[in-house]
């Protein structure tokens, strides 16, 4: 039991110390998402796409466990601020 039970405390103590953080690698992919065509409905169709293919979920685990860990125990988050998303326009 105690070989069980004390990893996961240990991971638990490790890694999810900091989940609410800037996440900042997965705005930068959304920001590039919304540059990436000019047209907003290849846009959605590649948003689409990084969902189902799981760059989102891959970018948002890095941010959760790595990036957001890094910045809460060094006070430094590795990756820069992103670009705010480009509005799309409404047609």
């Amino acid at each position: 039991m105690t070989k069980i039970l004390f990893p996961a405390v240990l991971a638990t103590l490790l890694l999810g110390t900091s989940c609410i953080g800037p996440n900042n690698a997965f705005r930068g992919v959304n920001s590039w998402n919304t540059r990436a065509t000019d047209s907003k409905w290849w846009n959605e169709v590649i948003h689409v796409g990084m969902w189902v293919i799981p760059v989102y979920e891959v970018v948002l685990a890095g941010d959760l466990v790595i990036f957001n860990s890094i910045e809460f125990w060094g006070g430094n988050n590795p990756i820069n601020e992103p670009e705010a998303p480009k509005p799309q326009e409404k047609n």
